[in-house]
């Protein structure tokens, strides 16, 4: 079941890279009903924002509580066209490194492409995925992630890699998408919205539970915002009693931004 969800993923962002638009993150895949709703946060008042690599796919800018310094060495798991990248690469300067992870090939290759044209020499782009980080143990100062980590099947592996790659004293910045109570089935069960971030997420409580599995400390939620999801979408995948019922609970999806160190 894993690899299938990992395929589906992988086709979603596929779609983005060659399409040259955002509509993975955000309760929709490419060709879905309503993927001109995003979950994604404006960059346009950050330091090293490039939109040329900025496909709307992210749910926050957890470079913005990264605390990234000068020559640190950055890791982007799941980097897509290399936003975040760029982000972090003005905040470490020249004598710093970001790498960016991803798993799908053409959105390493628009990667690539953005960094050429950017000029950028201490900026990597490496194919792999987040359970199986392709980089050394103790190798990374600051790990982010934008609206990533709820795509990955075994979310405890995934903080296991984090934390397997960052040095000792290191921390990670991310921003993600959990669930406050119960979703509708229809909601949870639709593939597409796995590859758009919602089915795929854990509860709040759960999520922060693999981080501290994984042996993180000093925890600290950065930020937590409902996202709002209109009726016209949910419309697509529930009934309409079952949309009043779900407005009428507690339940909800949440952007969630967390740090934790090493």
């Amino acid at each position: 079941m894993s690899q299938e969800i990992k395929e589906h993923v992988k086709e979603a962002y596929t779609k983005v890279a060659n399409s040259g638009a955002g509509c993975g993150c955000g309760p929709t895949a490419c060709g879905s009903p309503a993927q001109d709703w995003s979950l994604s946060e404006s960059y346009s008042n950050v330091d090293g924002y490039e939109a040329e690599a900025d496909y709307a796919l992210g749910c926050g800018i957890p470079t913005e509580h990264a605390k990234i310094k000068e020559g640190d060495t950055v890791l982007d798991l799941g980097s897509g066209a290399g936003n975040d990248v760029f982000v972090a690469r003005r905040i470490v300067g020249d004598s710093g490194h970001v790498i960016g992870v991803d798993m799908t090939e053409a959105m390493i290759e628009k990667a690539n492409e953005n960094k050429q044209k950017l000029g950028y020499n201490n900026v990597d782009f490496v194919l792999g995925e987040i359970e199986a980080v392709p980089l050394k143990d103790n190798s990374i100062d600051v790990s982010v992630s934008n609206c990533v980590l709820n795509l990955v099947p075994n979310k405890t592996k995934a903080y296991q890699e984090v934390y397997r790659v960052l040095k000792p004293g290191g921390h990670f910045s991310m921003s993600d998408i959990v669930l406050q109570g119960t979703l509708p089935n229809g909601i949870m069960n639709a593939a597409e919205m796995y590859a758009g971030c919602i089915s795929g997420a854990l509860q709040q409580e759960d999520y922060i539970q693999a981080i501290k599995n994984a042996g993180f400390k000093n925890i600290k939620i950065t930020k937590e915002r409902v996202v709002d999801m209109p009726d016209d979408v949910l419309l697509n995948y529930v009934s309409p009693n079952e949309l009043e019922e779900f407005k009428a609970s507690n339940n909800a999806v949440i952007s969630l931004g967390v740090y934790a160190e090493k």
